[in-house]
């Protein structure tokens, strides 16, 4: 059974950064897309970024140029560099599997982290 454990969430302030990680166990990232999204207090989960299955990466519209999605194979485990962070950043931030290729919606994923908080504030 596929695990996905997030790490790296906290408080910070704008215009600073974070790097989150998503632990996977019980597969290997050869076969899988990994997806981060977010959720913030009374609003819809949405996509953030996703590697998939070969390294192809893609970041949302209004995150691109202050996100970036990796992965490390060796230690099955995903990270998103988060950059020039903004209060509207503020959510619980989710990781997420699927086999092979990303897809933006929630519905797609079958296996979640329990997710990490990010607090962006002064």
């Amino acid at each position: 059974q596929l695990q996905l454990v997030e790490s790296g969430g906290g408080l910070v302030q704008p215009g600073g950064s974070l790097r989150l990680s998503c632990a996977v166990s019980g597969s290997t990232l050869d076969y899988y897309a990994i997806s981060w999204f977010r959720q913030a207090p009374g609003k819809e989960r949405e996509g953030v970024s996703c590697i998939d299955s070969v390294g192809r990466t893609y970041v949302a519209d209004s995150m691109k140029g202050r996100f970036t999605i990796s992965k490390d194979n060796a230690k099955n485990t995903v990270y998103l560099q988060m950059n020039s962070l903004k209060p509207e950043d503020t959510a619980v931030y989710y990781c997420a599997a699927q086999e092979s290729y990303c897809k933006w919606s929630v519905l797609q994923y079958g296996s979640w982290g329990q997710g990490t908080q990010v607090t962006v504030s002064s």
